[in-house]
């Protein structure tokens, strides 16, 4: 292999703490994987567009493609050689000439209630307040409760836990999979996916890389997990076949038991007043056939004016 300390392979990321530890945990792996030395890796932090704005909602400004825009432009430059993502914020199709080739294994999908005064949604007193940046989270729950006042919390972890602490809002959400890579899961009440699906690909860490580059794909197909590929490529043709984005409230879940895959999807009004959901139980060989399936079924019942 040609990365050496003199000329490392250089990983691409954010850099919010999340971020960083995602890119370490990534790291992490190729060592063990190629046995090559740490001084062989490079993280190299990119700070994106969606990191630079905090006083809008995202659906506002762009959407996805606003944290991963300059991490993709620098790739297309070969000034970093793979790039770490959390997969719930990457668009569904790559820019010409990088794809999406490796997944890590997937963490918690579920979603977390954080409070410092209560302990779950229902114990929420009428007309409190919760923050989140979510689109999906604020359909969701405004269609369980239309009683709680929404507000925006953008930032990350550690802005939005500062911003509960001070009071802003009752509560707020964090995704299971981010605490346990911060080693914050002490504050989780995890939600069960029955009562609030996650958004499509959420607890999933995702590497791009430059589609030619037969080196690099070596390398990330040791570190490849089947089972995260299988379930991510059914979520994101859901995503695909709605047209998915930070402005539109989609969630949905692929998941595996043996050669079997239960796909769910559900799409909300942003307002919370009308929920779609539906429920598909498929062989894992039909799994993005199927997704692409239930994304033309959603359609035909939204209409145009859904969103």
């Amino acid at each position: 292999m040609k990365f050496k300390s003199s000329s490392p392979l250089v990983i691409g990321t954010r850099g919010s703490p999340l971020a960083l530890a995602q890119a370490h945990e990534t790291m992490g792996r190729l060592i063990r994987s190629t046995g090559l030395d740490e001084s062989c890796f490079k993280i190299k932090v990119i700070k994106t567009t969606g990191d630079k704005i905090q006083d809008r909602p995202l659906s506002e400004v762009g959407g996805k493609g606003l944290f991963t825009k300059e991490i993709e432009e620098a790739m297309l430059d070969n000034n970093i050689d793979i790039a770490v993502h959390s997969m719930k914020d990457m668009p569904v199709i790559c820019p010409e000439g990088l794809i999406i080739s490796c997944y890590l294994p997937r963490e918690d999908v579920r979603d977390s209630f954080i409070s410092t005064k209560y302990k779950s949604i229902s114990e929420l007193p009428n007309g409190a307040t919760v923050g989140t940046s979510s689109l999906r989270r604020r359909a969701q729950l405004l269609n369980k409760r239309p009683d709680l006042k929404i507000v925006e919390f953008r930032g990350n972890v550690q802005t939005r836990l500062r911003k509960l602490n001070e009071g802003i809002a009752d509560a707020t959400f964090l995704a299971c999979a981010g605490l346990n890579r911060l080693g914050r899961n002490e504050i989780s009440n995890p939600i069960e996916t029955d009562d609030m699906l996650p958004a499509i690909a959420q607890g999933c860490i995702g590497i791009e890389q430059r589609k030619n580059d037969i080196e690099i794909s070596k390398i990330l197909s040791v570190i490849n997990d089947k089972s995260a590929s299988l379930r991510l490529a059914a979520e994101r043709s859901l995503l695909l076949g709605l047209d998915g984005s930070c402005q539109t409230p989609i969630a949905g879940l692929a998941e595996l038991n043996g050669q079997q895959m239960r796909l769910r999807g559900e799409v909300i009004r942003p307002d919370g007043s009308e929920v779609l959901q539906d429920e598909i139980t498929c062989p894992v060989s039909e799994g993005v056939e199927m997704a692409t399936l239930m994304a033309k079924r959603f359609r035909s019942q939204m209409g145009e004016n859904f969103f």
